[in-house]
């Protein structure tokens, strides 16, 4: 089979495209014929050397990647033989190896791909859509809601946009150009503004008048997290998964003593890891099923863009700089 391996850590050029051995299942086990595989800012980050919420590769080579989707093809010893030929998706857990051709998934993780998705709309449901279900538990939406969502063009903004429009709040969507902006304009914030221009925050009050923001889902940080908190109200919730802003004062995670928070009456929280979990009821799966179930419904639909197997470095390259829009997925 075809895969992408790293040899060694380094830029994004380490990535190569080469034919490896075909894995086989195991017990309990199936294998999956890919046809989307998810590529995560994360995956930029491992691909360095780096550990965070996963460990750096422990040996190399070895094949990035946690987020596939395909038909099984084989099974493993003992797998409930009414997977096989069936189109799945699942996250990979620890074990990475969706850069590939073909996968291997314990069943256990496993869902069936509901009708009306494809396989990389699937893929971005199954990781981008479950954080963005975690982060959702801790916002509150309704009718009265005024959400502001810095980088909504991307793969979660994208998805808390249309889930806060769902809610009936009121929504604001930040995103850095013209044609980012246009995109969530056609996500249908009722706001969205290029938050690398200098007046956007007066842009912004304008088209609120007399309200102030509820709640700022925060993955940017930096000079433009710190606008967008600055639009909060009393009791308005700053909710943080993340600090991966471009511009030259972006890129570092917000901090705000406890005076400062009670003196607004305001508060900040960063919702990933354990506490997401915890919060999902120590299930991360249930995260999985609910994303997929409103994907079916229509009521979330994610923003997709989709790079060849063999192109991979060029979607790292293209995350790292914020060239990209939506889920990054590799199609072999």
């Amino acid at each position: 089979m075809h895969a992408i391996r790293l040899h060694a850590f380094g830029p994004a050029e380490n990535l190569t495209y080469e034919e490896t051995d075909a894995p086989e299942p195991g017990p309990g086990q199936v294998r999956i014929a890919v046809a989307a595989a998810g590529v995560h800012l994360l995956d930029t980050a491992l691909r360095l050397g780096q550990s965070g919420p996963f460990p750096a590769p422990a040996e190399l080579p070895t094949i990035p990647g946690r987020e596939v989707a395909g038909t099984v093809d084989r099974l493993g010893e003992g797998t409930d033989p009414s997977w096989l030929g069936q189109k799945v998706v699942t996250h990979l857990g620890l074990a990475p190896g969706g850069y590939a051709e073909l996968a291997v998934a314990d069943a256990a993780r496993l869902h069936s791909i509901p009708d009306g998705l494809d396989e990389a709309e699937a893929v971005a449901m199954i990781g981008t859509g479950r954080t963005t279900l975690g982060i959702l538990q801790f916002a509150d939406l309704g009718p009265d809601s005024v959400a502001v969502v810095p980088a909504a063009a991307g793969g979660i903004g994208t998805l808390l946009v249309q889930y806060a429009r769902h809610t009936g709040a009121t929504v604001v969507g930040l995103a850095g150009g013209p044609a980012k902006v246009a995109q969530v304009e056609k996500n249908r914030a009722h706001l969205a503004v290029d938050y690398t221009l200098p007046d956007w925050p007066e842009r912004v009050r304008e088209f609120l008048g007399d309200r102030q923001a509820t709640v700022v889902f925060d993955s940017v940080g930096g000079a433009t997290g710190r606008a967008a908190v600055d639009l909060l109200g009393k009791g308005g919730r700053h909710v943080v998964f993340g600090w991966a802003g471009k511009g030259p004062h972006d890129g570092e995670p917000l901090t705000f003593s406890d005076e400062e928070l009670a003196a607004r009456g305001i508060t900040s929280q960063s919702v990933l890891g354990p506490v997401m979990i915890q919060k999902a009821g120590g299930d991360i799966r249930t995260l999985e099923t609910q994303s997929l179930a409103l994907a079916a419904e229509g009521i979330l639909r994610p923003a997709v863009q989709r790079f060849p197997l063999r192109e991979a470095p060029a979607a790292h390259r293209a995350l790292e700089t914020r060239g990209t829009m939506g889920k990054v997925v590799l199609e072999p």
